[in-house]
Order: structure tokens, then C-alpha cells, then sequence
């Protein structure tokens, strides 16, 4: 296996469709890159639950998957559910936060993603973010449509507790859902972690990436 990093990391996008994807997704990379680089620009957009109990959990919740980070969150009002209707409101926003950041790294939904309103997020970040790279987060759901990811970002083991606490504790609203629990969140970061050579992992998709063997 093949280990590669990105150097210095300065800013960083990380998008969803609806809270809680990003801290599901890819919870445990923020705390892991926020803790090795302290300032971490992260310019985090989702695009539902503005104007709702979510947004406050939404805030709470990235403030502390982002410890010591530059944390810029906007939380818009799109639909629940309803992304593909509202797709021109979805690309302004997107568009919006491209306009003001240049990242190192974007973490968003996969494209393989069987939810419409996660599905169609992805397929805004590759056109947006052309010259980025972009990993595609997953997230267990009833759809059964996790893939074989070709990324992975080891998490160690005291990480891996800490998002699953984290997760439990700022969505109280997502508690009473039957997947929304420590096994399916930890359960799945230990199969990831068997398949990187880890105790545990969080995996992404990759749908383009230009390498330079020769710089």
C-alpha cells in the first residue's frame, strides 16, 4: 500500500447536503487534520436545515470536529429531500463558496451516493472544484450502496472514539434514527481500517486525480 500525503495543509472545503453528513462522512479526517495543523482554514457549506434546530447543532457540532480551526460555516434553507427540484439554488451556493476559497483539499458526498440530495451535491463539487482534490465521503444508509472506496485516511483509536462521541452528542435530533448508533459509525471505521492496514479508517471515493511523478 501506497501512502501519500498533501504537505501543508491551509484551507480546506467540506461540504453536505444536510447536517450531520459531514461529521458522518468524514468526521474523523477534520479531527485529525485540524489537530495536526492548528489555524486549519475549514469553509464548510450545507445546504439544508438553515432557519432549524439542525443549524445550532450543525454549529456546535463542526466547532468541535474542528478544534483550533478557522471554521466559516453557512448553513442554507434548501428542502430536505428536494435538492434536484432547487438545482440552480444549489449551484449558486456552491459556486458562491468557490468563489471565496481556493482549497487544498474538498470532502463532499461520493457520486455514487444513492440519496438524490447527496448525489447531486457531488456532481456540483467535480465541476466546481475542476483543479481540487476532491474526496468523496460514504455514509451507511438503508439504500445499502457503500462501494469499494480507494482512499482511505487511517484514525487513531482514541479519533475514531471521539467522532462516534461527538456524533451521539451534538444530534440530538438524529438520536431515535435505528442506524444512528456507536456499532454502524464505529463498526464501519474498523472494516475500513482492516482494508487500509489500520485499526481504523474513514474511506473516499476519488473521481479524478492528476499526479506529478516527475516534480
Amino acid at each position: 500500500m501506497i501512502r501519500l500525503g498533501t504537505g501543508r495543509l491551509e484551507r480546506v472545503v467540506a461540504v453536505g447536503a444536510h447536517c450531520d453528513d459531514i461529521a458522518i462522512g468524514a468526521g474523523g479526517t477534520l479531527l485529525t487534520l485540524c489537530r495536526a495543523h492548528p489555524g486549519l482554514r475549514v469553509d464548510a457549506l450545507v445546504l439544508s436545515g438553515g432557519g432549524t434546530e439542525r443549524e445550532q447543532e450543525e454549529q456546535e457540532a463542526l466547532t468541535a470536529f474542528c478544534p483550533g480551526a478557522d471554521l466559516r460555516l453557512t448553513v442554507d434553507k434548501l428542502p430536505d429531500g428536494r435538492l434536484p427540484a432547487h438545482w440552480a439554488d444549489a449551484k449558486a451556493a456552491v459556486e458562491e463558496l468557490r468563489a471565496r476559497t481556493e482549497p487544498d483539499l474538498v470532502l463532499a458526498p461520493r457520486t455514487e451516493d444513492a440519496h438524490q440530495d447527496h448525489q447531486g451535491v457531488a456532481k456540483l463539487m467535480t465541476t466546481a472544484f475542476r483543479d481540487h482534490l476532491v474526496l468523496g465521503y460514504e455514509i451507511v444508509k438503508w439504500d445499502g450502496d457503500l462501494g469499494r472506496p480507494v482512499v482511505y485516511q487511517p484514525l487513531a483509536p482514541d479519533t475514531a472514539e471521539d467522532k462516534v462521541r461527538l456524533l451521539q452528542e451534538h444530534y440530538p435530533s438524529q438520536r431515535h434514527r435505528p442506524w444512528y448508533d456507536r456499532e454502524a459509525f464505529l463498526g464501519l471505521a474498523r472494516i475500513r481500517g482492516i482494508e487500509s492496514n489500520a485499526r481504523y479508517a474513514e474511506a473516499f471515493a476519488v473521481t479524478k486525480l492528476t499526479v506529478d511523478l516527475g516534480g
